[in-house]
């Protein structure tokens, strides 16, 4: 017996992954850059099926997200438990810097931040008898490498100083260390090359915590540059065992849509098996390059009942569903899901997707290169200016917007475009009073952009305004580290705007080849251990 899955086991922007095991069951967190609230918090007891349960950083007194630049505020965290505590550690890029927050439920409420004054990104906490760790890159330093310095695990004041570890394999960036101990070793695994095509992971050892440590003779122990492989990029990885003794490993990882080789979906969670040598070194998937279709000799636990994502949110719940984001902290009263029962009502802010600044915006991550987005949208705009629509979005400079407002003093629905400093109104069409819905479909390469007037009849027509290229998303053309979000926003230059009120906005990506439900068990042998 065997079973199979699909990479990414978390499609759309979920980079930067880090897991920890208690008895059967796995957190996981990962990045979230300007997003708030911050970090998601996942739980899976087969690493295939993960279900958001929360976000470690809900509150401002935890994340000021006002003055933080696109792909700045959260990088890299990583998730442990230790004595019955939850402690995730993580760097706010735009605020205090390294810092750690705990809770005894992940599904609950997160501390308030503790400050923890090593210097760096990509922080990660080991714990070893009764002492702490921290261990950080080293970009802030004049030798570059990671560093490691014992903390205490309830104020963060460091015991020591800084002491460097261990350059890397040789690749630009050593960054993300995470510390393991196994066998009478400790672990030091890093990521290096860059977060682009060079991207590897690397590991040395060491019989002491604070070194010297001795690479792997294999190194990189995964990395996907100059390959043929669908997922690219592989990197800032984490490894972890399950209650069988079996190891994995999740990484970061890329696939690109067309050619030239360009991504916008962002980069996404992967897994794969490990191995260990006689000489005790790691083996990720057999030594073989991680695919898009893995099969392994037994995942840790059953499938989780992990509910089926729902194609509509009708927004009927007291509280967003917890896959909805804000680019940077909302504006207090620019959203309601009570003004207006079953709606959500955005109320449009003088700041608009072309400004680096909190906005009237709710959004969620775009999962699949084939999708479908689709809101009914009553909004009557006051004055020239006031908008309020859909949009795809990958920065302020890089993002495709279909909405409502007034031109020449009419009513109409306009298509825009903004790809650097160009910015384009490519399509209108006049409107009537009365609601609308309002339609992206996507491909690989193209966003497609449709509306129709919403009189209660399914086959009312459908007015196509436009394509626009997936690519103009990408992050090798707009820059940064997140992936495209899809959602709703209302903007009013002067203030005061009418309401915007959504009725329901439909994700859905029916014919997406990788859907993340697949799971499989077969007769067919393994050729591995795992």
């Amino acid at each position: 017996m065997s079973e199979s899955y699909t990479n990414p086991v978390l499609p759309g922007f979920y980079p930067d992954p880090s897991v920890c095991r208690v008895g059967e069951d796995f957190y996981l967190v990962t990045s979230s850059f300007e997003y708030f609230p911050g970090v998601p918090v996942f739980h899976s007891r087969d690493l295939v099926h993960w279900t958001q349960i929360g976000h470690c950083l809900t509150r401002p007194s935890q994340l000021d997200l006002s003055g933080a630049k696109s792909s700045g505020g959260i990088y890299a965290p990583t998730i442990r438990h230790h004595d019955g505590r939850f402690y995730m550690v993580t760097t706010d890029t735009s605020g205090i810097g390294n810092f750690f927050v705990t809770t005894d439920d992940p599904a609950g409420e997160w501390s308030d931040p503790v400050r923890v004054d090593q210097g760096g990104i990509d922080p990660s906490l080991h714990f070893e008898n009764g002492r702490c760790w921290f261990a950080s890159n080293g970009l802030h330093w004049n030798r570059d490498g990671l560093y490691l310095s014992e903390i205490d695990a309830e104020t963060g004041q460091r015991k020591s100083e800084p002491k460097w570890l261990w350059a890397g394999a040789g690749g630009k960036f050593p960054e993300a260390p995470h510390l393991y101990r196994r066998g009478g070793w400790t672990y030091l695994i890093c990521a290096e090359g860059g977060t682009e095509f060079a991207h590897a992971v690397t590991i040395a050892r060491s019989r002491a915590i604070d070194g010297p440590y001795e690479p792997c003779p294999h190194n990189p122990i995964l990395c996907h540059a100059g390959s043929y492989n669908g997922i690219q990029s592989t990197g800032h990885a984490e490894l972890f065992d399950d209650p069988h003794g079996n190891w994995w490993m999740v990484c970061l990882g890329v696939r690109h849509a067309g050619y030239p080789l360009m991504h916008h979906l962002g980069r996404e969670t992967h897994l794969a098996p490990v191995t260990w040598t006689d000489d005790g070194w790691p083996v990720v998937h057999g030594g073989r390059e991680i695919e898009l279709e893995m099969r392994v000799a037994a995942l840790p636990g059953p499938a989780d009942p992990a509910p089926t994502p729902r194609v509509r949110d009708a927004f009927d719940e007291p509280e967003l569903a917890l896959g909805w984001n804000f680019r940077r902290n909302p504006v207090a009263d620019s959203w309601s899901l009570t003004e207006r029962p079953g709606w959500l009502t955005l109320h449009g802010q003088p700041a608009t997707l072309g400004d680096a600044a909190p906005l009237a915006l709710v959004a969620r991550r775009q999962q699949h290169f084939e999708c479908r987005a689709q809101t009914l949208l009553d909004f009557t705009p006051r004055r020239a200016g006031d908008e309020a629509g859909v949009t795809a979005i990958m920065n302020e400079h890089h993002h495709h917007d279909l909405f409502v407002t007034v031109r020449d003093g009419q009513r109409a629905v306009v298509l825009r475009r903004t790809v650097g400093s160009l910015v384009a109104e490519v399509a209108r069409q006049p409107v009537g009073d009365g609601p609308v819905e309002l339609r992206i479909e996507a491909d690989e390469t193209w966003y497609r952009f449709a509306w129709r007037a919403a009189d209660g009849a399914d086959d009312a027509v459908w007015h196509a305004l436009g394509p626009a290229e997936t690519r103009h998303l990408s992050t090798e053309l707009a820059g940064g580290f997140t992936g495209v979000y899809l959602g709703m926003y209302a903007v009013s230059p002067g203030g005061g705007g009418g309401p915007a009120h959504f009725d329901h906005f439909d994700y859905d990506a029916p014919g997406d080849a990788t859907d993340r439900s697949t799971r499989s068990v077969t007769t067919a042998p393994a050729d591995r251990g795992v």
